[in-house]
């Protein structure tokens, strides 16, 4: 009978996987479409929130940090130029190197696009649950949060 149990106990725990997976890329989609930022690449997004927490970059950092060819970075830094969200100058510790960082409307708008984010959120919870769901979704965050954690 123990063996049993324990292969309930392990399919429900794959359903379970399965289930917050899902549930997860949907909070994601809904994310993304409040913010957007639907327009950006996986990559771009990347470099942007990388320039947002670290600072200004040289490519070929960028691109070890990505894990992808400096060519490639290039590209993704071009683009985002393009778009003015990333500005560039030369590195005042090696001139032949260029500096990216991020422009002050890309700061505003990545702001704004936390704030579409968090709203619609805000809104969602207060709207589609109650005050016990809520605590149960609060108690259910930090079991997420230990998900997450390093080892």
């Amino acid at each position: 009978m123990q063996g049993q149990e324990a292969s309930e106990a392990a399919e429900a725990t794959a359903a379970l996987a399965g289930r917050l997976r899902t549930v997860i890329g949907q909070l994601r989609r809904r994310f993304r479409a409040q913010d957007g930022q639907g327009d950006l690449s996986w990559s771009q997004k990347s470099v942007l929130l990388h320039l947002e927490r670290e600072g200004a970059a040289t490519v070929s950092a960028l691109a070890r940090r990505e894990g992808v060819r400096p060519q490639s970075m290039g590209a993704t830094a071009a683009s985002l130029q393009a778009a003015g969200l990333v500005s560039s100058e030369p590195d005042p510790d090696d001139g032949r190197q260029t500096l990216l960082a991020l422009t002050p409307a890309c700061r505003e708008w990545l702001a704004a696009a936390r704030s579409a984010r968090q709203d619609w959120l805000v809104r969602a919870l207060g709207e589609r649950l109650d005050a016990d769901e809520r605590a149960r979704l609060a108690d259910a965050a930090e079991l997420l949060a230990r998900l997450t954690e390093t080892e």
